[in-house]
């Protein structure tokens, strides 16, 4: 999952290099902490979060086959 995120991230940004992935495990959750260049922050939104609405879409899909639920946090 980590993977994937990273992936849709990079190829979104400007700054491939400054993508960062924290993942944090409880239980059946896992949290996910996405950071990226302050100016790639928008990129990584989208136009009203319709990017970002997304890429958490993908990864609870990738989730549900692990039977984990997530969540995707955009941090500054």
């Amino acid at each position: 999952m980590e993977e994937l995120i990273n992936y849709i991230a990079k190829a979104l940004v400007d700054k491939p290099e400054e993508v960062k992935t924290v993942i944090n495990h409880e239980e059946d959750n896992v949290n996910i902490e996405l950071t990226v260049a302050q100016e790639d922050l928008g990129k990584v939104i989208g136009k009203q979060g319709r990017t970002a609405r997304a890429m958490r879409t993908l990864l609870s899909a990738a989730a549900e086959k692990e039977h984990k639920k997530t969540r995707l946090d955009i941090l500054e």
